[in-house]
């Protein structure tokens, strides 16, 4: 698992890569419990299971925006970017790969035809001119 943090404020998570080798027998929470969105991995082999649940309805407050992409097949290149919109990691991902974007900015280049991924958000969605300003590249 790879870490990329903030040059400019070192405190801060951008945004963290779980390759598909990372992936453990044991459930292995990826994100901060602070955080807005939570992502985990484990392997999932024969015969496993847990214990049947629904989650409990509760108020939460999501101040930004955060962004999971689960690359299915194909390749990708993320372009990460800081708080101060300068190009901080460029990772390339493969099938099986996430990357969790918690921070700062982002863009993906697919690099395969075909390419296939699974995107996951934080929500209630406002639009775009509520969610997003665009980074002069």
């Amino acid at each position: 698992m790879e870490k990329i943090f903030s040059k400019v404020n070192p405190d801060i998570l951008l945004s963290i890569v779980n390759r598909l080798e990372d992936v453990i027998d044991k459930r292995r929470d990826l994100t901060p419990e602070k955080e807005y969105l939570q992502v985990s991995c484990f392997k999932m082999n024969e015969g496993r299971t847990f214990k049947a649940h629904k989650h409990l309805e509760q108020e939460k407050i999501t101040k930004i925006t955060q962004e999971s992409f689960v690359i299915v097949k194909g390749k990708i290149k993320a372009t990460i970017y800081d708080s101060d919109d300068t190009v901080i990691a460029e990772p390339v991902l493969s099938a099986g790969d996430c990357i969790i974007t918690l921070y700062g900015g982002h863009n993906y280049l697919g690099l395969e035809e075909g390419t296939i991924i699974y995107e996951h958000k934080t929500g209630p969605y406002y639009g775009i001119a509520k969610d997003k300003a665009y980074i002069q590249e």
